[in-house]
Order: structure tokens, then sequence, then C-alpha cells
């Protein structure tokens, strides 16, 4: 049953998964779509397509295609940033992604320089950010490059793996329990929208903080209603 569904899902898609796939490691730091689908969402996804019984994907195209688009899409982040990020700071969107993280990024692209573009792409929170703030902030591209290009051949392709090895175990677990594979990616895929709904009302409240802050009404934040 199990597989069933799944090869109907990757017949549907086939090839044009790949330009999915890269095209949302493309987009995540060169458009800031990171910051509402996170690309390692869509690797992993190809990556399970990647099996022969789910899908019609090449591993090794698959891992070469994710880290050109990811190293190509925060190279033009950081382009944009160069050019275009104090404004984009000041917009509607630069409201949007919020004063504190952008106040984050900045502190460790002031505390790690080009490492943090590593540190950044490796982290969830500040990978959508960390090129555009990297060019913003005057880092050199040949320096910068380095480390992308560094962080982007450990992320993309290992994202890729890490969706072929969890079909790889399903695999195994399908082999004798027929509903068993689809209840472990129920789960997975529940217990991962949890945690990313968490982690964004744990930000909105630090926003929210921060604002109050900013009206100069400090206790704000921890006083309640008056009884």
């Amino acid at each position: 049953m199990f597989e069933s569904i799944m090869h109907s899902i990757g017949d549907a898609t086939g090839l044009w998964l790949y330009l999915i796939a890269g095209g949302l490691a493309f987009a995540e730091a060169a458009i800031l779509v990171g910051m509402v689908l996170p690309g390692e969402t869509a690797l992993l996804v190809a990556g399970v397509f990647c099996n022969h019984k789910y899908g019609h994907l090449n591993l090794y195209v698959m891992m070469v295609i994710a880290a050109f688009c990811a190293i190509a899409g925060d190279s033009v982040g950081y382009e944009f940033g160069r050019k275009f990020g104090p404004a984009l700071r000041r917009s509607r969107l630069g409201a949007w992604v919020g004063e504190p993280r952008w106040t984050a990024v900045d502190g460790v692209i002031h505390k790690h320089g080009g490492k943090a573009v590593l540190l950044g792409r490796l982290t969830a929170l500040l990978r959508a950010l960390m090129p555009s703030m990297a060019g913003m902030s005057g880092m050199r591209y040949r320096t910068f490059l380095v480390w992308n290009a560094a962080g982007g051949l450990i992320w993309a392709p290992g994202c890729v793996l890490l969706g072929y090895a969890f079909a790889s175990a399903l695999d195994v677990v399908s082999s004798t329990l027929t509903w068993a594979p689809l209840a472990i990616l129920a789960v997975v895929v529940v217990g991962y929208v949890a945690l990313h709904l968490r982690k964004r009302k744990r930000e909105r409240a630090d926003e929210l903080a921060y604002e109050q802050g900013l009206s100069g009404d400090p206790d704000a934040a921890t006083t309640g209603p008056a009884t």
C-alpha cells in the first residue's frame, strides 16, 4: 500500500522533481523563500525519490544539482544584499522578517567573519538571511564564495543523502510491516511541523518583546493586565 502511494507520487512528479528541489534550494536565500519553506525540506523529499522503488531520480545527479543550486542561490542573495540590502531591511518585507532576526545575523557576521557564512548555511534560523547580510556588510565576494561553497557542498548533498537513507529504512521496514512506514512518515512530518511552528511562535514572542522595548515600555512584556 505505502509503496504504491509513493510510486504514484514519483510517477506524477518524474524528472520535474530535479527542477522543483533545485529551484527551492536556489530560492531559499536568493529571494528569502527559506523564511517560509526551508530548502532542506525539498531536498529531503528529493532524496526519498532517489530510491528506485519510489521515483526515477539519480542520487548522484540530485546531489550535484542540489549543491550547485544552493551555492548559486546564496551568491544571488549576496549580490542582492550588496546592492539593495539597506533598502530591503527598511522595507515591509524587512519588517516582516523582524529586526531581532536581522540583529542576530549581524552579530554572527561581526563575531565570525567569513566563517559565519558556513555557520549560517548549517543553521536554519540564519540560512535564508546570511547571504544578503554578508553582501550588506561589505564582505569580500571571494571570502564569501569560499565559505559559501564549503557550506553548500556539505549541506545540500547531506540533505539528499538523509532523505535517501530514510527511504531505504522505510524499504526495510515495509518488507515486514505493511503500514509501519506510513505511520513513521506521518510521525516524522507531524514532529517536524510541530517543531517548526514552535520555533516560529518563539521568534514572534521575541519580536514582540523587541518592539515593546523600542516603544519605551520595558515592563509591557512582563506585566499582566491590571486586576
